[in-house]
């Protein structure tokens, strides 16, 4: 198992960016099995980090409501 302590630090868009390296690398078949494993474990946890990062993105645009003014605000007072 590789060590992915450095994916916590990554933006969605560094994350995604790696995890597209990877499949490409992945794709083109030129890696030893044991490199290829590497990557793909690494991959897994990058799309993990890529859920979660949209996830919270997603509840942060949920909790905005529109005012009857037009004005934005966060759901209940937050």
């Amino acid at each position: 198992m590789t060590d992915n302590s450095d994916i916590a630090a990554l933006s969605f868009e560094e994350a995604l960016a790696a995890l597209e390296a990877i499949v490409r690398g992945l794709e083109s078949g030129q890696q030893k099995l044991e490199d290829a494993i590497t990557a793909y474990e690494r991959g897994a946890a990058l799309k993990k980090h890529c859920e979660e990062k949209l996830a919270q993105a997603e509840a942060r645009v949920q909790a905005i409501v529109a005012r009857a003014d037009g004005s934005l605000a966060l759901k209940d007072g937050e």
